[in-house]
C-alpha cells in the first residue's frame, strides 16, 4: 500500500515506509469502531462494504457500545465487538478494560466514533496501522498513524470514506448501502411524511405539516399520502390530519418494527421527514428524502442527487413554500428517471 495525498492529512512521521511492507491482500484483521444512535450506525453501511471490497482477505470486527447497538450492519461484518456503554456505568473500570481488550490485536483500526471510548479503545488495541479523523489535532497525534480532516460542512458519510481514500481506495458515489428488505407494495404510489424527531424542539409546527400535505396531495393526487408517527406524545398526527379529514389522498400508515418501517420506507417515492434516524434509514434504503433541518450542521445531508434538505428562514422553522420547492425538485428528478 501506498499514501495518495500530498498535503491537509496529518500523518506519523515514518509512516510512508512503514506501509510500503503491507498490502491489501495480506490484511487480516480490521476493527471498525463505530458509537453512534441509530441514524448514524447505519449510514456505517457504506463504509463496510467499501473496506471488505478493498481487503478481500480480512475478517472484520464492527465494535460498537451497549447503549448504542439499534442499526447495528451485523449482516456486513465477521463479528460484533461491544464494550460497555453509558447505560452500564456500574461496571468497574478493570471489567470495562477487560471487555475492550476482547477486541484483540488488529492489522487495522479504522476509528469511525473519534469518542472517549473510542479513544481508549485505540490506546488499548495493538495494531499496525491505526486511522481516524478526529475534530482536535493533539487527538491525531496521541492515537492514530493518519488522521483525516473532519468537518460539519461535509456529509460524514464522505468524511468516513476519505480514510479508504487516503490508502487509494476508490470508493463508490452514491455511496451503496445494501439495505436488505423487500418495500412495501401497495395499489397506489405513496409520499411518506414522518412527524417525529428525538426531542420536539426539532418537529416541524403541525400547521406547516397541514399545509404541506394539502398541497403536495393536490399537485400528486395519483399518490397517496400517507403520515408516519412516532412513539412519543409530540410524534402523533393528530394535529395535522383533523383540518385534512375529507382529503381522499391522505392517510396515517403504521410501523410497529425498524423491518415494517424499513418495508414502508423502501417502498415510497419520497420521505419527508424532520431530521431523525427514520431519515437515515430512508437514505440507507435509497429512498429519495428531503430532511427538514433546524440547526442540524450539514454533515447530515447527502448531496446526491435524490436528497434535498430544507434549511430554516431566519426568524423560524423553514418555510412550507422552502419545503414544497424540495419535495418538487427531487420528485421532478426521480419521478422523470423512472419513467
Amino acid at each position: 500500500m501506498k499514501l495518495w495525498f500530498t498535503k491537509g492529512i496529518w500523518k506519523r512521521k515514518g509512516i510512508d515506509k512503514k506501509i510500503e511492507n503491507i498490502s491489501f491482500s495480506d490484511v487480516k484483521k480490521i476493527a471498525i469502531l463505530r458509537h453512534a444512535a441509530l441514524g448514524d450506525m447505519l449510514l456505517t453501511r457504506s463504509f463496510i462494504i467499501e473496506a471488505r471490497k478493498a481487503f478481500p482477505n480480512a475478517s472484520i470486527t464492527l465494535s460498537i457500545v451497549s447503549n448504542y447497538t439499534r442499526g447495528t450492519p451485523e449482516d456486513l461484518v465477521d463479528r460484533v465487538h461491544i464494550i460497555h456503554g453509558s447505560d452500564q456505568r456500574e461496571v468497574s473500570l478493570g471489567n470495562r478494560i477487560k471487555r475492550i481488550k476482547e477486541l484483540g490485536p488488529q492489522d487495522i483500526i479504522f476509528d469511525l466514533a473519534s469518542s472517549s471510548r473510542a479513544n481508549l479503545t485505540c490506546m488499548l488495541t495493538p495494531a499496525t496501522l491505526k486511522i481516524g479523523f478526529p475534530y482536535k489535532r493533539f487527538q491525531a497525534k496521541m492515537l492514530y498513524d493518519i488522521a483525516t480532516p473532519r468537518s460539519d460542512l461535509n456529509f460524514e458519510g464522505c468524511e468516513m470514506m476519505n480514510m479508504l481514500n487516503a490508502l487509494g481506495i476508490k470508493t463508490a458515489y452514491p455511496h451503496r448501502y445494501d439495505m436488505p428488505g423487500e418495500p412495501l407494495k401497495r395499489d397506489k404510489p405513496y409520499l411518506i411524511y414522518f412527524i417525529g424527531a428525538s426531542t420536539p424542539s426539532k418537529v416541524w409546527p403541525a400547521a406547516r405539516f397541514t399545509e404541506l400535505l394539502n398541497r403536495l396531495s393536490k399537485d400528486y393526487p395519483e399518490h397517496d399520502h400517507l403520515v408516519l408517527e412516532g412513539i412519543q406524545e409530540w410524534e402523533t398526527a393528530d394535529k395535522i390530519l383533523v383540518p385534512l379529514k375529507d382529503i381522499d389522498n391522505i392517510d396515517v400508515i403504521n410501523a410497529d418494527t425498524i423491518d415494517e418501517t424499513e418495508s414502508v420506507l423502501k417502498g415510497a417515492d419520497l420521505v419527508i421527514s424532520n431530521d431523525t434516524g427514520i431519515r437515515h434509514l430512508a437514505i440507507v434504503s435509497e429512498t429519495p428524502t428531503v430532511g427538514i433541518f433546524y440547526h442540524d450542521p450539514f454533515r447530515y445531508w447527502p448531496r446526491f442527487e435524490i436528497h434535498d434538505v430544507a434549511l430554516p428562514d431566519e426568524d423560524g422553522p423553514a418555510s412550507v413554500d422552502e419545503v414544497h420547492r424540495c419535495c418538487t425538485n427531487v420528485l421532478s428528478k426521480t419521478q422523470n428517471t423512472s419513467d
